[in-house]
């Protein structure tokens, strides 16, 4: 803190002094004031942002506390459009209510659109699209980095999957001068690790069509009428975006065959499930837009999901043969550093079991094994150890599954 005037004493003694002590007496002293002054001045502008903080976060929480006291609004559809008034129906509880809205209001609204109400039942605003927020995150934007020359081994499905989902939405007037109506949905079935997602996903990177990809499980909800709501969203989101295709990988978790079961969570998938019976092939007409769903238990498939109409194309993807398999490796194998003496074809002979997903983790364990040796090359050593590896594990696992069983 800077010296006070009081406390700084005059170098003279007021009778005696000359006329130049007095002026340098009053300068030291003009001094101190002005820089009193400067520090005041310092002070008040703190305080000054100090106020201000605590102005906003006054106003922020009176805010908050009038939000809190109002009433809150409920969501309703418009029913009904009548000379009286507007018929609403509020969601939760159903309860129907005809009210009165102004001219303004009623240029808004239409039938079937989402209102926000209050304690009163009177429309205070209207309401966005109703479309789950979930459904619209199912959307591809970036096209997978997999096409069909990653594919090995099922150039017959490839070929039906083309003609099925392609074809359809690039050349539409062939079916047109054909006289039929183009197939309008692709089952993929076979055993796990054998390419059903592989090639939906070159579907989705060789197609200019808005591809929405889902799990059978996401449509699978606790709550009444949540799986179905979606489902019907799911289509609504693909009718929006034209033509579209949508993929559905493991099916069976919705699709299962109808039972007599009475839980609440039996009778609920089978709901859902009779919502995606109903926009697969229902009343109102599907547009452009194609379904690829796989599944690795057909077996467990309800048959009305696999008729005509829904799914025109049962195509099975077993596990690959022997070319197949070479092929695979040969793929799989195109970045790495492979040593001379590796022989595709004797690998595809001794991994006889082996599906797409085996040979790829082959690959992948044969390169781990030059790592650990320090070699930037894999030989053919490798790759037999590392089918010897995967067999274990898949034994392993079969053991375990077994014994949980």
């Amino acid at each position: 803190m800077t010296d006070t005037v009081d406390d700084v004493d005059l170098p003279y003694d007021e009778d005696e002094a000359s006329q130049q002590e007095k002026i340098q007496a009053l300068e030291d002293k003009l001094e101190i004031l002005e820089s009193q002054n400067e520090e005041m001045r310092d002070k008040l502008l703190d305080a000054n942002a100090e106020n201000n903080k605590y102005q906003q976060k006054l106003e922020r929480l009176t805010h908050e506390n009038k939000k809190l006291k109002q009433s809150p609004l409920f969501v309703a559809t418009v029913q009904e459009m009548t000379d009286e008034g507007v018929i609403i129906k509020q969601h939760g509880n159903n309860q129907e209510a005809l009210t009165e809205v102004t001219d303004e209001m009623r240029e808004e609204i239409e039938p079937d659109a989402r209102v926000a109400v209050n304690n009163s039942l009177s429309i205070v605003k209207t309401l966005s699209s109703e479309t789950d927020v979930r459904a619209r995150v199912m959307e591809v934007t970036e096209s997978p980095e997999v096409s069909y020359e990653d594919i090995g081994g099922l150039e017959e499905q490839m070929q039906e999957v083309r003609e099925t989902v392609e074809m359809p939405l690039e050349k539409p007037e062939m079916f047109d001068d054909v006289g039929i109506d183009p197939p309008s949905g692709v089952l993929l079935y076979g055993p796990p690790g054998t390419g059903k997602t592989m090639l939906a996903k070159a579907v989705a990177n060789q197609t200019n069509a808005t591809f929405i990809k889902m799990a059978g499980s996401e449509l699978v909800h606790k709550f009444i009428g949540e799986g179905a709501k979606l489902v019907r969203d799911l289509f609504k989101v693909a009718r929006e975006h034209e033509p579209a295709v949508i993929f559905i990988d493991e099916i069976d978790a919705i699709a299962a065959k109808r039972t007599e079961s009475k839980t609440s969570g039996d009778a609920e998938v089978q709901r859902t499930m009779m919502q995606l019976l109903s926009e697969m092939d229902g009343f109102e007409d599907r547009g452009e837009i194609r379904i690829i769903a796989a599944t690795n238990r057909f077996d467990m498939l309800d048959r009305a999901i696999l008729r005509p109409g829904r799914f025109d194309r049962l195509i099975e993807v077993p596990k690959p043969n022997q070319e197949g398999r070479e092929i695979i490796f040969e793929i799989h194998t195109r970045g790495m550093n492979v040593a001379d003496d590796v022989d595709f074809a004797e690998l595809a002979t001794e991994a006889e079991e082996a599906s797409g997903a085996d040979v790829k983790a082959i690959c992948t364990e044969a390169g781990m094994f030059a790592i650990r040796d320090e070699r930037t090359e894999i030989q053919m050593e490798d790759f037999l150890g590392a089918w010897e590896k995967v067999q274990a594990e898949s034994d392993e696992t079969q053991e375990v599954s077994k014994t949980f069983a």
